[in-house]
């Protein structure tokens, strides 16, 4: 079957260098679906390259800020000004009316979020109900890209049936791949335009030639073909699961430094100098909205036995516990109460430079602390309020303004560096810090100070 170049690539006659001008002439109508902090730095590269994208979102509020020249994405390097562009020249717009742009494209990508429930199951009802918009605009030669992350064959069997379910076309009259986002806040549009090589699994070979064909324009490094899109699930699965276990590894090396009596730190700095050796840093917990939750995309959708998925979850999920147990510890043995102590939490989001929250490790380690009877604080140049903390926000500059019986550092942001430690004090004792990463540098003052994976110095 041949299309109209003009508005399709799947299956048709037109030579490659034809279907690559039509594609990034605008002649190839694309639609984006959702347009959160990944979805509108990849509607924007699209919208770069291809110069006519329609992004779609459920959010009024988050429309009328794109279409306003705007970006709701916050410290995203280059992003605002590209929406900006994009939106000025018409290479950009967006909506609410996810099946209008259904019916108006071509090429339809897919990036909506993919949660966990409370049972730890993957829930994939927003892509369900994407899925069934698109496919009431599907058209013949159509082609849609799944970028959102989903367990091993949902793209065969839940997205691929929903299409011909509800289009009335059948797969060969469209096209279907998983081309999983490789993206890290904070460096969305170089990752998306040539960080890693792109990965594209088609459900047809004529989808990966497709799918190859549009990333190759769209990624600088390339693209790699894998053998159908349940690999390519596979593929953006595996990156995240390899990164909990190990992990998991460090922090239960970790939790052995006092009983062992060294630097865990140093011993896995000088393992991974052999080549076949890569362990990564401990620390109080590991959090975001991926790593922590795609092994749970593998664990309950398959019959198959995963004890070590599961136990590095374990293992990642007790370093909150750990991290608390040690200022307990110090406390006990110095004969001190912890209730009505003072403590004070360094970072809260799950990582620097970032404002996500979700599963940061200092939401458990303040809910023990407060469940303790401590006073906990908290400080965070991302954030401009503690909703979903236990504790008080304070500014930096207030660390300052009250005497401490302890800090944690749990997320080193860059303005952390600047912090005098000798300036902070604790009235009738030492003050005891918590290293959660190995960052703190107290100079000469008077703290006691216990590193995850290195222990105790003061």
């Amino acid at each position: 079957m041949s299309t109209i170049l003009t508005q399709h690539l799947y299956r048709t006659d037109a030579s490659e260098s034809t279907q690559r001008t039509a594609l990034t002439t605008g002649e190839i109508p694309v639609a984006v679906y959702g347009l959160g902090k990944m979805g509108l730095p990849l509607a924007s590269v699209y919208g770069d390259v291809t110069g006519n994208v329609i992004g779609v979102d459920i959010d009024p509020s988050v429309v009328e800020t794109i279409n306003d020249g705007n970006c709701h994405i916050k410290r995203e390097p280059g992003l605002a000004s590209i929406v900006s562009e994009l939106v000025s020249d018409g290479s950009l717009e967006a909506t609410v009316e996810p099946r209008k742009a259904a019916a108006n494209s071509s090429v339809h990508v897919v990036i909506v979020p993919t949660p966990i429930t409370n049972a730890n199951e993957p829930d994939l009802s927003i892509l369900d109900t994407v899925i069934e918009d698109i496919a009431t605009g599907l058209q013949a030669g159509d082609f849609v890209i799944i970028e959102c992350t989903v367990p091993p064959q949902t793209t065969e069997h839940r997205v691929r049936t929903a299409l011909e379910s509800n289009s009335g076309l059948s797969l060969g009259e469209f096209g279907l791949a998983f081309c999983p986002e490789r993206t890290s806040s904070g460096r969305a549009l170089e990752d998306i335009r040539g960080a890693y090589p792109k990965v594209v699994g088609g459900i047809d070979e004529e989808s990966t030639r497709v799918g190859t064909l549009i990333y190759e324009e769209i990624n600088d490094r390339g693209v790699i073909p894998v053998s159908d899109a349940t690999t390519a699930e596979a593929v953006k699965m595996f990156e995240g699961l390899y990164r909990d276990v190990n992990i998991g590894l460090a922090n239960e090396l970790a939790t052995l430094t006092d009983e062992m009596g060294i630097d865990v730190n140093e011993a896995i700095e000088v393992a991974n100098t052999q080549p076949f050796c890569d362990i990564h840093d401990p620390g109080p917990g590991v959090g975001g909205h991926c790593i922590p939750f795609y092994p749970y995309f593998v664990i309950n959708p398959f019959s198959t036995e995963t004890p070590l998925l599961e136990m590095a979850r374990s293992v990642n999920d007790s370093m909150p516990t750990f991290t608390v147990r040690k200022i307990r510890e110090e406390f006990v043995a110095e004969g001190e109460s912890l209730e009505g102590s003072s403590v004070l939490l360094l970072g809260l989001t799950y990582r620097p430079g970032v404002e996500e929250i979700r599963a940061s490790p200092s939401i458990a380690i303040a809910d023990e602390l407060s469940s303790l009877g401590m006073d906990v604080y908290g400080v965070d140049p991302m954030l401009d309020t503690a909703a979903g903390f236990d504790l008080q926000l304070i500014e930096l500059e207030e660390v300052y303004d009250q005497s401490w019986d302890a800090i944690i550092s749990v997320t080193p942001h860059d303005e952390f560096e600047s912090i005098q430690w000798e300036s902070i004090n604790r009235e009738g004792g030492q003050l005891v810090v918590i290293d959660g990463r190995g960052t703190v540098e107290i100079g000469d003052a008077d703290h006691r100070v216990y590193t995850i994976g290195s222990g105790w110095k003061s």
